[in-house]
């Protein structure tokens, strides 16, 4: 069972992270991926300030894990989990952020920006590619993870399938895929024109470890990472997270005008106090 002040720790920096992405979509004069951004803010902070292998004064250390963030509009949300963990300072991007020449673009740029794996955007890609730092790691006998998130959206993606039955077929123990199933796409829900059901039965078709949470929960965050094998199970793991879009913001949650916006006064106020209503929930605020 997850240590209850472990859990606390990540629930403040989860609460600090909400705030940050609110802050800066309010102060940016174009678009950001909020809903998701604010979907996946319990998942990052409990990888890269908990389940993940990474050292921000030694990002290129050999021995660190891989994070491939395959969902790459919800960039914004990574960077500010790792300034959180120390990689950046939070002023640089709220002052360079979406600009020409910035090393934090709307998605992540490996060539710009120092400790991001892999430049991701073009939705359905990252999966194969964890899949071929995977299989290089096994093969090199070394010993950390890739991890890869993924939006539920984009495994409608044939290529996803193919790297899982790829994955499960060459035994990659060694790979964790992350899901954020908030069940929204773009410009429609799941089910409403694909059916991704019966969800978690298709990653075990082809041969993975599924593990489902709650992906607001961090209890359940960081007992799912408890729960991953060691690198030399005969199979990959995905962490399936229920999750919402907008998670956290009352006028956002599972409102599809808001899978990417930007902020009037009014709303940043609005966001900035439920943010603070919700973690006064959790035991924190002043």
């Amino acid at each position: 069972m997850a240590d209850p002040k472990e859990v606390k720790r990540l629930q403040t920096l989860a609460y600090e992270m909400r705030k940050k992405l609110i802050t800066l979509c309010g102060h940016y004069e174009g678009i950001v991926h909020i809903g998701g951004d604010l979907s996946v803010t319990d998942l990052l902070i409990g990888l890269y300030h908990y389940g993940m292998k990474v050292d921000p004064k030694n990002i290129k250390a050999p021995t660190r894990d891989r994070f491939i963030l395959s969902k790459g509009h919800a960039a914004v949300s990574m960077y500010i989990a790792m300034t959180l963990r120390g990689y950046f300072d939070f002023d640089e991007i709220m002052r360079t952020y979406g600009r020409l020449g910035s090393a934090f673009g709307e998605h992540p740029c490996k060539i710009q920006l120092p400790g991001v794996e892999c430049s991701t955007g073009s939705l359905g890609q990252g999966l194969a590619i964890a899949v071929g730092l995977a299989f290089s790691a096994r093969v090199k006998k070394e010993t950390h993870r890739v991890f890869c998130m993924m939006g539920d959206g984009e495994t409608c993606e044939g290529e996803v399938w193919e790297a899982a039955n790829t994955a499960g077929s060459y035994k990659l123990g060694n790979l964790v895929g992350i899901v954020d199933r908030n069940k929204q796409l773009m410009t429609s829900f799941d089910g409403d024109y694909i059916n991704l059901e019966p969800y978690a039965d298709r990653w075990r078709a082809f041969n993975w470890n599924v593990i489902e949470l709650d992906g607001h929960d961090m209890n359940s965050i960081v007992d799912a990472i408890d729960k991953i094998p060691p690198i030399t199970n005969p199979k990959p793991t995905v962490l399936i997270a229920q999750t919402t879009k907008g998670r956290g913001v009352s006028y956002m949650e599972h409102q599809i005008n808001w899978h990417a916006g930007s902020l009037s006064k009014e709303d940043t106020e609005k966001a900035l106090a439920d943010i603070e209503a919700n973690y006064a929930k959790l035991g924190g605020g002043k």
